[in-house]
């Protein structure tokens, strides 16, 4: 037998063996997401309110609660004396060859908690190598974000969708010159959520000209009020009541801001519930693969197949639209039951993504032994944004794919790809709502 060869180095273990190296621990202080959580809300304690706009969900919070319990329950089985010594977390998704199955996931207003807003996760992800979906609602145009994402950057953009089919094709048109090559369409959120948080104390940056960034940039919409675009950078830290009472004061700039900004809430269409029928319109005007993100039952994932829409997020927009709704993992679980999603994803007709209570590497494993091809990653990046900015974001890319990386040969496994619907081999439901010195005690 000859001696095992030791195996070459790669970009995510070579970031984990450069922490202990150097002596020094990460640039957040901690791999931990809980102890990152709990940081970012430490180094935001001045601005507690935008802190807590991120962290909140709709209602009780029992939706956001619930993706977390879905994946407690799901626990992984490894297997054992699998030859994972070299490991490929590389895959394709709709034709685009990606580091990992990570993405970054569409999270409005992030300039809310740093200065540098969306511009600085656009930088960390192209550093990193992961692709970003860009919210329509982030305090920076389209255009800046893809100048700060680069030109090797990939990109894809979360549609709002403009009620008035000029502007709405102005976006598209904004959207594809500037690299964005897939369209994600957000379907639950034709209204915003009852967010009791929000409601207490009128909290409301997209009325005050805060995350309305996307429509001030749009030459058609702007030309309706005889001016031109402008990408703005809004001011940080966002303070709502000094511009309330900038605009009280009679401050003509500020009372412009919020009015352009009432317009283009009006305008993104809140309150107008889209219908099947109306994704017609998008699949004229868009050259490019478009995705559905907020898919949660499992008629809604088979209609989608049955219209040529190319692939779906199984989201619940982390617990932030419904309360009391399923766990998005359930979700993901009941949708890959359906044989005909399995079918077309098979086939390659349909892409299926997961969002919604990612942390660890272990939650990524699971997403993926479930059904999903790849995961969106949300509230974890923009905690280490608030905290180190760019660095920050970094950090939680580089974690989470290494993670992934470590976790994965564990289990046994030394391809990303080999995970892919591997539930019945992986995974295991169970619940441990029972104190195990019970069981213990009945099994004796």
């Amino acid at each position: 037998m000859s001696m095992a060869s030791q195996p070459p180095p790669n970009k995510w273990i070579s970031w984990l063996s450069q922490i202990y190296s150097s002596g020094k621990g990460p640039v957040l202080g901690t791999v931990d997401a809980q102890e990152i959580e709990d940081k970012a809300r430490e180094v935001m304690k001045d601005n507690s309110i935008a802190y807590l706009y991120t962290l909140k969900s709709a209602g009780t919070c029992s939706t956001d609660d619930a993706n977390r319990k879905a994946f407690e329950r799901w626990k992984i089985v490894p297997r054992m004396l699998n030859n994972a010594t070299l490991r490929n977390v590389e895959t394709t998704i709709l034709g685009m060859k990606v580091s990992s199955p990570i993405f970054v996931g569409p999270v409005g207003k992030q300039g809310l908690v740093h200065a540098d807003g969306e511009l600085a996760t656009a930088r960390a992800a192209a550093a990193v190598g992961v692709p970003m979906i860009l919210s329509s609602s982030a305090s920076r145009s389209l255009e800046d974000v893809a100048e700060a994402n680069g030109l090797n950057g990939q990109r894809w953009y979360q549609f709002y969708w403009p009620r008035s089919p000029d502007v709405a094709l102005s976006v598209l048109k904004r959207a594809k010159e500037n690299g964005y090559t897939a369209l994600v369409i957000t379907v639950d959120t034709m209204i915003v959520g009852w967010r009791s948080h929000d409601h207490r104390i009128g909290y409301s940056p997209a009325g005050h000209g805060f995350g309305v960034q996307q429509g001030m940039a749009d030459p058609v919409f702007m030309k309706r009020y005889g001016l031109v675009a402008r990408h703005e950078r809004p001011k940080f830290p966002f303070d709502q009541e000094e511009i309330r009472k900038k605009a009280a004061a009679g401050d003509e700039e500020t009372k412009q801001s919020m009015f352009l900004a009432s317009q283009w809430l009006v305008e993104t269409g809140f309150g107008i519930f889209r219908t099947w029928d109306d994704l017609q319109f998008v699949k004229d005007n868009w050259d490019g693969p478009i995705l559905l993100k907020g898919i949660q039952a499992v008629k809604d994932a088979e209609k989608a197949i049955d219209i040529g829409i190319h692939g779906i997020i199984v989201s619940n927009h982390g617990g932030r639209q419904i309360d009391g709704a399923i766990a998005s993992l359930d979700a993901l679980d009941m949708i890959m039951r359906s044989q005909k999603v399995l079918d077309a994803q098979k086939s390659g007709k349909l892409t299926v993504l997961f969002d919604s209570g990612i942390r660890t590497g272990s939650d990524i494993i699971k997403a993926l032994a479930i059904g999903a091809q790849g995961v969106l990653i949300a509230r974890p990046i923009v905690y280490g944004l608030a905290i180190a900015g760019q660095a920050g974001v970094e950090q939680i890319l580089m974690q989470s794919i290494c993670d992934l990386h470590v976790t994965m040969g564990l289990c046994g496994f030394s391809d990303v790809n080999d995970l892919i619907g591997k539930r019945d081999e992986l995974l295991v439901k169970v619940d441990y709502g029972v104190d195990t010195r019970t069981l213990v005690k009945s099994s004796m």
